[in-house]
């Protein structure tokens, strides 16, 4: 164990070694005087020490780490704690072509099974899609709100109703073929869930079409770099209007975390809106979305199914983009979509493996 003076060098009983910033040490501590133990919500104040705090005394017992600092205030930490926070909380990533097929879970057990629903939105969370089976063939996606956690209600309604309607104010009210795209592209934040439900289906053609705009971008990322980052930092125009509102936004089409890594794909060639033609490095970002573009479309990135009454398809909105063929405009068909947001969807998978642990730990007892 070795002091410095910015930070404590740990070498724990297994013979890991930890840097532990000293700021960082004290900003950590978790005795009732910095954090309130009920909410674990933090007390105390960093900017209440000098920036060039240092410890009086660091000692390891056992698998702890007691300091002592200049105030006299005692800091205790454990050692599995620690080594917990090095490793990062990533989900793993299930990335597809179009071999793939959602993975189905039966709509009632989804809701009222809490082991399904575990199953389900892991699933979820790794592949960016699921498709809920024998649900009602009238509206029910309100039903989902425990689940999937509050509707994100839009501009142009709460609820959508996707039938064949001349007066419709986009592709989708047509029979015609949709192309893949994401959805509300003009949003600052385009809701970042979507359920699809199909009430009945008895047209000819019109098969569902999904992609995985993340193993897209990453393929594209490999084969060219350049061709990559333009389209990661130049801003895209997006707008949809009806008579009644109007939306607008200009984002990149790929958007990174803090990490580098994809977090996200803003893609709807019918909603994208002419860019300034003097802009500097037009043509490139032209080269780009023209490769990005073909990939998209691409039969080899296309899991292509048929959506069938009472089946629910989910998607995640920043990644899978969706789309339709063409059909015939001879019968039925009559879908409904709503909107959902990741966090809450993680918050309720956290909240039922909470549960699950809970009603395990007291069968144990």
């Amino acid at each position: 164990m070795i002091k410095k003076d910015e930070s404590v060098e740990i070498t724990w009983k297994n013979g890991e070694t930890t840097l532990l910033p000293n700021l960082w040490l004290r900003d950590n501590c978790a005795c009732d005087l910095c954090r309130n133990t009920q909410t674990t919500e933090k007390l105390f104040q960093l900017a209440q020490v000098d920036v060039n705090l240092m410890p009086e005394t660091v000692d390891l017992i056992e698998d702890e780490l007691h300091l002592l600092w200049p105030d006299g205030h005692r800091s205790v930490y454990g050692g599995s704690d620690i080594r917990a926070l090095t490793i990062p909380q990533t989900t793993h990533l299930r990335l597809w072509s179009s071999e793939f097929r959602p993975q189905q879970f039966d709509y009632g057990k989804f809701i009222h099974n809490d082991s399904i629903a575990v199953d389900a939105i892991e699933n979820f969370l790794s592949t960016g899609t699921i498709l809920l089976t024998n649900a009602p063939t009238k509206e029910c996606l309100e039903n989902l709100a425990p689940m999937l956690g509050p509707l994100r209600e839009t501009v142009f309604g709460r609820i959508h109703n996707v039938v064949v309607d001349s007066t419709g104010y986009n592709v989708a009210s047509t029979n015609l073929e949709l192309p893949p795209h994401t959805d509300l592209p003009s949003y600052s934040w385009p809701p970042s869930v979507q359920a699809l439900h199909m009430l009945v289906n008895e047209t000819e053609h019109g098969e569902s079409i999904i992609v995985d705009g993340f193993a897209v971008a990453t393929q594209f990322r490999n084969a060219h770099p350049n061709w990559f980052d333009r389209l990661c930092y130049t801003p895209v125009p997006f707008r949809i209007f009806d008579d009644n509102n109007e939306t607008f936004a200009t984002q990149p089409i790929i958007q990174l975390d803090t990490g580098g890594q994809i977090a996200g794909v803003r893609y709807s060639n019918q909603t994208m809106q002419p860019m300034n033609p003097v802009r500097t490095g037009l043509n490139e970002f032209y080269s780009a979305y023209h490769e990005f573009s073909t990939r998209i479309t691409s039969d080899k990135a296309k899991a292509i199914f048929r959506l069938e009454g009472g089946q629910i398809l989910l998607v995640a909105g920043h990644r899978v983009l969706h789309a339709r063929k063409e059909f015939v405009a001879n019968a039925k068909r009559h879908l409904q979509d709503a909107y959902f947001e990741h966090d809450n969807i993680r918050n309720h998978l956290t909240v039922i493996q909470r549960r699950l642990r809970k009603i395990g730990n007291t069968s144990l007892q």
